[in-house]
């Protein structure tokens, strides 16, 4: 595990590439109820340049959330999700690939843990950010001795 006392402010971390699947809207649906993604004007212009089935807005978060676990870099000890503010740019559609790319911003001590504050973008396999933002962590420091 990744303790608070490990995190570096202004280190960048990146995950490994995924591609969206069936059986990944399948998963998330049957969990969340959410079979149809949306139905706005835009996902119906990204559909006709192309592109399959829309995705899903939060899979892609859920998703870059496990990839986390396949990064070099041991997964944050997380004790809460503190906060939470998202941007959702770019639709996804089946087939598309993507990664996460994130860094922390900010960190303050407490007793036990510790304040985490990540910026974290998700890209495509154009390297476009599709969603992006901000993530308040409560990490747990190591125990003492």
């Amino acid at each position: 595990m990744f303790y608070f006392e490990d995190v570096v402010v202004g280190e960048p971390l990146e995950t490994p590439a995924l591609t969206l699947t069936e059986a990944h809207v399948v998963g998330y649906a049957g969990l969340t109820g959410e079979w149809e993604p949306r139905s706005t004007d835009e996902v119906a212009s990204h559909r006709s340049e192309g592109g399959g089935r829309a995705v899903p807005d939060l899979l892609p978060i859920c998703l870059s959330s496990g990839l986390g676990w396949r990064a070099p870099q041991p997964p944050l000890a997380i004790l809460a999700f503190m906060g939470f503010e998202w941007t959702f740019a770019l639709p996804l559609r089946l087939g598309d690939t993507i990664r996460s790319r994130s860094r922390t911003v900010a960190k303050r001590s407490m007793k036990d843990g510790g304040v985490v504050v990540e910026e974290r973008e998700i890209l495509n396999q154009r390297g476009e950010v599709v969603q992006s933002g901000r993530l308040t962590l409560l990490v747990a420091k190591r125990a003492r001795k």
